[in-house]
Order: structure tokens, then C-alpha cells, then sequence
């Protein structure tokens, strides 16, 4: 009787396990075209809730993005901006002019030395004269002491402020940037940078700036805390050229797109260059794979049996 039990037992275990295969098979097998009606619609359903709310969530993920309250720059054409076209330098100078006198009261350019301007915008011995005009703490000396000594080519541009807090207290509290990798910084580069200079306006109605803040549509969030700092005639360049707002911001864009990128004309003259020499190169290369190896590769050697 034990052994008639303990088969019977067992021989339902196998039918029970078999059963569990079969209904896993052909839940496995169940594809979307073997449901009912009312599943597929409901299935159905499922996806386009899921659908439409992922569509909702991406569409007010960007109507409350801060970059869509902003206007965004134009492109401006820049005579620097074609493939081989190198920086004006006569604009380069003039906007070192107008960093000087009209930039460099708030924002420093500390990545700068006078050195970098020799061969750019001027000659050595006229940079050696715009070193000397600045006064330069040194030392300290044989006595220990510190000195001050005229500047000369290897230092670099002076700084408004001693430190951070210093500028930031003489601005109501807002930092001036440095200036010496700013079109790299800001999204646009100098189309950003010309449309801030020139861009300032009476706010729109129903728009209120706090005081001491300036509207400027161009600015994230639309309120910034530098003053309009060109204007027309705001100074008068060297050599004769009319100091209007916009010759003023695009001279100075020039300048700092040469301070953010001094290899930039010979990155392009490399460029040029090397693309020279490659329309000598590849017609050759071609020449020699297609008449010489492509020979050479699909030539057959026959070896003939020794005698």
C-alpha cells in the first residue's frame, strides 16, 4: 500500500507540473492580437494616458525654462566668422582702446598680459609705453621692503579692484565678470556681447526693475546691475574713426574675441594649410591604390615544380 500511494503521489506531481508548463507556454505564447476586445481597448488606452501625460510634462518642462524669457541674440556677420577669414586688427586696436578707458574701470582681464598685444594690434615700443603708464607693486628688495616700479611687457593687465569683495561693494553688490574669456563663456559669444552693450531699453509695460538695476531684454532675467556703459562719441579713437555705439561694441567685441582665442587667425592659416596640402595628397594616394597596389595585390605567383 505505501508503494501504490508514494506512485500514485508521484505520478500527480508530474501531472500537476506538467499542467504549470503548459499554462507558462501558452502564457508565453499570448500575444496582443489573441486578447479580447475589451482588453486590447483598455491596453489601448493605457498607452495613449501614458503617452499624452509624458507629452504634457515635457511641454511644461519647457514653458517655465528661464532661457525662453530671454531674448536670444541675433547672428551678426562678423568679418571674422567665415572659414578663412582672419580678426581686423585695426578693430582690435581700437577695442583694447575702448577696454581701456571705458571697461577697465569695472572688469579686469587678468589672463592678459601686455606682452600679447606686440604684433597684434601694436609695436613693441608702443606697448612698452602703454606698461609704463601703470604703477606696479614689486619685492620686495634687498631691504625687505616692498616697491612700486613702472609696469613693462611681461605684466599683466592691472585689476580695478583688489579683491572680489572690494568690487563687489562698489557695485551694489553685483560682481563684474573678468573679461578675458567672455564670448566663450556666454552662450552666442560676441553676438551676445554686442547685443547686451546695445540692447539697453526702457522696460515694457507692466514691468517693474528695482532701482538700481537697468532693463536689458538681452540679460537673463531681463534686470542687470551694470549702468549702459557705451553710448554715442563716448570717446574718441586714434585714428579718426567715428566712436558710434555700435563701431564701439563691435570694436570691443573684436578685441574679446582675440583675448578669448589669440590663435584664432592661425588656427585658421593651419587649417587652410593642411587643406592644400590634402587636395596634393589624396589625388596621389587614390592614384597610387587604384594603378599601383590594386596591381600589385591581385597579381598571382605560380610556382613551377623543379624538373
Amino acid at each position: 500500500m505505501a508503494a501504490l500511494r508514494l506512485a500514485v503521489s508521484s505520478s500527480a506531481g508530474r501531472t500537476f507540473l506538467n499542467a504549470r508548463n503548459i499554462v507558462g507556454v501558452s502564457k508565453a505564447n499570448m500575444s496582443f492580437g489573441t486578447l479580447s476586445r475589451g482588453r486590447k481597448a483598455a491596453l489601448s488606452t493605457l498607452g495613449v494616458l501614458a503617452a499624452g501625460g509624458a507629452g504634457l510634462g515635457l511641454a511644461l518642462h519647457q514653458s517655465v525654462k528661464a532661457s525662453d524669457l530671454e531674448l536670444h541674440p541675433p547672428n551678426y556677420p562678423w568679418s571674422h566668422s567665415g572659414l578663412v577669414s582672419s580678426l581686423d586688427h585695426a578693430s582690435v586696436r581700437r577695442g583694447y582702446q575702448v577696454y581701456k578707458q571705458v571697461c577697465s574701470a569695472c572688469h579686469s582681464m587678468e589672463y592678459l598680459a601686455f606682452r600679447n598685444l606686440v604684433g597684434v594690434s601694436h609695436t613693441e615700443a608702443e606697448v612698452k609705453v602703454l606698461a609704463e603708464e601703470i604703477e606696479v607693486v614689486d619685492g620686495p628688495d634687498d631691504t625687505g621692503e616692498m616697491f612700486t616700479r613702472p609696469g613693462k611687457l611681461s605684466d599683466y593687465f592691472p585689476k580695478p579692484y583688489p579683491n572680489p569683495e572690494a568690487a563687489r561693494v562698489a557695485n551694489n553688490g553685483a560682481l563684474p565678470p573678468d573679461l578675458s574669456y567672455i564670448v566663450n563663456a556666454r552662450h552666442g559669444g560676441e553676438d551676445y556681447v554686442f547685443a547686451l552693450l546695445t540692447g539697453y531699453c526702457d522696460p515694457p509695460g507692466g514691468v517693474e526693475v528695482r532701482e538700481g538695476l537697468y532693463y536689458n531684454p538681452y540679460f537673463p532675467g531681463q534686470a542687470i546691475g551694470m549702468a549702459p556703459p557705451i553710448y554715442n562719441e563716448v570717446l574718441e579713437y586714434d585714428d579718426g574713426t567715428p566712436a558710434t555705439m555700435s563701431q564701439v561694441a563691435k570694436d570691443v567685441c573684436t578685441f574679446l574675441r582675440w583675448a578669448a582665442e589669440p590663435e584664432h587667425d592661425q588656427r585658421k592659416r593651419m587649417g587652410l594649410k593642411l587643406l592644400m596640402g590634402s587636395a596634393i595628397l589624396i589625388p596621389l594616394v587614390y592614384y597610387m591604390k587604384r594603378h599601383r597596389w590594386s596591381v600589385l595585390k591581385s597579381r598571382k605567383i605560380a610556382y613551377r615544380p623543379p624538373k
